[in-house]
């Protein structure tokens, strides 16, 4: 039982307080062998599921966290999974009888025992390039795993600028409530679609580049230098951090 149907059980009478709250218990903290605490309520309390970042893990960390986590909820997100580790991972999941989604180009996935329906908002998602599209795969994945429909299209920066124009467009007809915009070298594009919409706008700076301003700095500080209002940004390569962003965003203008 969710927390909803625990509720409404107490309501109708269907269940005692005191089983209402032995219930409500599962909704806390999951320890797992003295070395993770998992917040088992964060799906529910903030609508933002379970994210392991698994660059820094060991492997059976992540089999023990992941295998925790799903007999608690719906879903969860591995991050950053190390190279030699992803196929594993892959593996271990098919085991634990999931649906697997994975990102193209990213070392993220997203695991989920029930369909996951699109009941919240829209965010359109864009790259300027295809170096960009592992790091907005990762905010599409946070945002589906948000109950949010996705509108993508990748390649569309400002080194051929006229293909922003029609891609707009269509996002702009699907009615989304925001977009992400993932954009590397000089990270020029979350800007100019910030000038040509009027809705909110995240940068996700990238660490495509070289030389003086390598490695998303330059995109990184472009961004914040912006001055077309309505654009937030996160941190280089944080595509976790614009999806649960924009998730939250759409999902509640989608309930006025």
């Amino acid at each position: 039982m969710d927390i909803n149907e625990i509720l409404e059980s107490v309501k109708e009478g269907k269940i005692s307080t005191n089983n209402a709250k032995k219930l409500l218990s599962l909704y806390s903290i999951e320890k797992i062998e003295g070395f993770a605490k998992i917040d088992i309520n964060r799906k529910n309390r903030r609508g933002i599921p379970e994210v392991i970042f698994a660059e820094s893990k060991e492997l059976e960390e992540i089999k023990k966290i992941t295998k925790k986590t799903l007999e608690k909820t719906n879903s969860v997100i591995i991050s950053r999974i190390k190279k030699k580790d992803y196929p594993k991972i892959l593996t271990f999941a098919k085991r634990l009888k999931v649906k697997i989604k994975t990102g193209k180009n990213s070392s993220t996935i997203l695991l989920f025992k029930k369909p996951i329906k699109f009941h919240g908002g829209k965010v359109g998602i864009i790259t300027a390039g295809t170096s960009d599209i592992g790091v907005a795969e990762e905010s599409r994945l946070m945002c589906e795993a948000m109950n949010c429909k996705c509108i993508v299209s990748y390649d569309v920066g400002v080194a051929g600028i006229q293909r922003i124009f029609p891609v707009l467009k269509e996002i702009i007809d699907e009615e989304v409530e925001c977009i992400i915009v993932a954009a590397g070298m000089e990270g020029a594009l979350a800007t100019l679609v910030s000038t040509l919409v009027d809705i909110p706008i995240i940068g996700i700076p990238t660490s495509v580049g070289y030389g003086y301003g390598e490695k998303g700095i330059a995109a990184l500080a472009s961004m914040l230098q912006s001055c077309s209002l309505g654009l937030s940004v996160v941190n280089i390569d944080n595509g976790i951090a614009a999806g649960g962003i924009a998730a939250n965003i759409a999902n509640r203008a989608s309930k006025k």
